[in-house]
């Protein structure tokens, strides 16, 4: 169940975990910690994918190691038969992304709300304004019983390096889709992070995200649609796809509207443009 409703949500929020993984481009001027302190969904934990990010890496949203990412669940109070639901109050970009992350690192009951905040306050639903600081401190660790730790089982093939990439190029023993705008993709307009060239990476195929999502509700297309427009940018479901976009969090947008479709789990590739268009 990778998708959930707002209404399955609202009869079943005391029996799941809820992470609000909202993230804004700085250029938005909103903070996404801010706006959770004002109101989020009952139980929300915040979760903010530059804090969780290697802060060893040169580029963003890059995955962190599994031992940090242990130490951080069990930190969150999380375990592992737990169902954790993400949204966002952004654009679903950030939740597919701790969606796949979560999935990424063993994590088997993970869903999306299907239409985020946005939705839910549309339809005038609860929300509160309670946060539990003391969530996600690793100071905690020593106070938590140690027969709930944590256990993660990392799925090393579902994220593909900058060495691979190349490789396929030539190879093409995977399909490569790019979801980021047409403009960027087709180099016409500059990158937005600084230092990065125009353009794309050879033989990928462009799907626009937001191609995926309804505008009016935020929510995803139905699998029939996502289907029409896979095929009509001539993506082989059937074969091997690998999902990049500017740094690796719209691609998982794209991942989640290929998993409606084919049920399947989704790669990425992890550095995205901000790797790989390096100047």
């Amino acid at each position: 169940m990778n998708l959930i409703t707002t209404e399955w949500l609202n009869s079943n929020i005391d029996k799941v975990k809820i992470f609000d993984a909202s993230w804004h481009m700085p250029s938005s001027k909103r903070s996404a910690k801010r706006e959770f302190e004002k109101k989020h969904i009952k139980g929300a934990i915040f979760w903010d994918v530059d804090e969780h990010s290697d802060k060893d890496s040169p580029y963003p949203h890059m995955m962190s190691n599994s031992d940090y990412w242990a130490k951080m669940l069990w930190s969150f109070g999380i375990q592992n038969n737990d169902h954790i639901v993400v949204y966002d109050f952004s654009d679903t970009y950030s939740s597919c992304r701790l969606w796949f992350a979560l999935k990424y690192f063993g994590h088997k009951k993970v869903s999306v709300l299907d239409g985020g905040m946005k939705k839910w306050l549309s339809e005038d639903r609860p929300t509160e304004n309670k946060v539990n600081h003391d969530l996600g401190k690793f100071s905690n660790i020593d106070k938590l019983n140690p027969n709930t730790k944590y256990i993660v089982k990392e799925n090393t093939k579902w994220i593909k390096n900058k060495k691979e990439i190349e490789e396929n190029i030539t190879n093409l023993s995977f399909q490569i889709v790019d979801a980021r705008s047409k403009e960027r993709f087709e180099g016409k307009v500059d990158e937005p992070r600084p230092g990065l060239k125009r353009g794309c990476i050879p033989n990928s195929i462009n799907i626009p995200y937001k191609d995926c999502i309804n505008v009016e509700t935020n929510t995803f297309k139905k699998k029939h649609d996502l289907n029409k427009i896979f095929n009509k940018n001539k993506v082989d479901i059937s074969k091997p796809i690998v999902f990049t976009c500017g740094s690796g969090m719209t691609a998982c947008v794209l991942g989640m509207a290929y998993s409606i479709i084919s049920g399947k789990n989704i790669m990425i590739y992890d550095g995205s443009a901000c790797e790989y268009l390096k100047k």
